[in-house]
């Protein structure tokens, strides 16, 4: 009887995960713009929130509104290198989701349609931009940047029994 119920909560697993892995298999077009908009930035850092910007004037419909849902399909690390004229230079997965791993693709396609980027602040060659990519099941983003926040599991739904925080 044991080995019946995984195998049915296996398929019920896969059942699940299929509908959301499809989703991620291609990117959505970005909305089209004349020119990207000039950064405000005077320093790198300070360049993420232009990115960040210009991914969701490119992806508006794909951003997520309000407070992200209590468990999100994936989060992904992404570092990206933006040369002079505003192109990709290179992209770099600094943080893997933990299984949502066909989101990867999905997010360097729209990193690199969404080009080009506003041209780095005056006297640098390129500038890095380091974005967390908070990802709902349905495949709405918020970038962390510009992220609105999360809402908390309800008091008693919390199954967790290690808390990452240390907290207790």
């Amino acid at each position: 009887m044991r080995g019946t119920r995984g195998w049915l909560a296996g398929w019920l697993l896969i059942g699940i995960a299929l509908p959301a892995a499809a989703q991620f298999e291609r990117a959505p077009e970005p909305r089209p713009m004349a020119a990207p908009l000039a950064t405000m930035a005077t320093e790198e850092p300070a360049y993420r929130i232009d990115a960040a910007r210009h991914i969701y004037l490119r992806y508006a419909d794909r951003i997520h509104d309000g407070l992200l849902p209590p468990l999100l399909h994936a989060i992904a690390g992404v570092r990206t290198t933006i040369d002079a004229a505003g192109q990709v230079r290179r992209i770099e997965i600094t943080r893997e989701p933990a299984v949502a791993r066909e989101v990867l693709p999905w997010i360097e396609r729209m990193i690199r349609a969404a080009a080009p980027y506003p041209r780095p602040p005056a006297g640098l060659d390129e500038v890095v931009w380091n974005e967390l990519w908070l990802i709902d099941r349905g495949g709405s983003f918020q970038l962390h940047t510009l992220s609105e926040g999360q809402q908390q599991v309800p008091a008693g739904d919390d199954t967790d029994e290690d808390d990452e925080d240390g907290d207790e």
